[in-house]
């Protein structure tokens, strides 16, 4: 067997300075766990030929409806026309389909700053 494999491997600076940070979690009463690849659940859908775009979040653990209510208040500033435009439903208890616009990123960015 080769020596190189026996030896304790040693981490860069900054990847123990990363692995070092405490994180502080914070329990919400829905979780959105990442798929397969890493990424987080979230698909868009375009429909009637291009003028219907929805967006689906998929197999969300907890209370949907709870994802659903903290996306429509924390999502857009209150009274932005964005904010007019957002519909968000709930599927089966473990999806949710957002109406309106073309949101897919703006999502992504707030449940990732959220900790998912």
């Amino acid at each position: 067997m080769l020596r190189s494999f026996c030896l304790p491997r040693r981490l860069p600076a900054a990847t123990r300075f990363l692995s070092s940070l405490q994180r502080t979690s914070v329990h919400y009463p829905y979780f959105v766990p990442r798929n397969s690849n890493g990424s987080l659940p979230v698909y868009t859908d375009i429909r009637n030929g291009g003028t219907r775009f929805l967006l689906s979040i998929r197999n969300i653990d907890g209370d949907a409806s709870a994802l659903a209510n903290s996306l429509s208040t924390e999502l857009f500033a209150p009274g932005s026309p964005e904010a007019m435009k957002l519909q968000i439903s709930v599927v089966r208890s473990k999806h949710l389909i957002i109406q309106g616009g073309k949101w897919k990123h703006n999502v992504v960015e707030w449940l990732v700053k959220k900790g998912f």
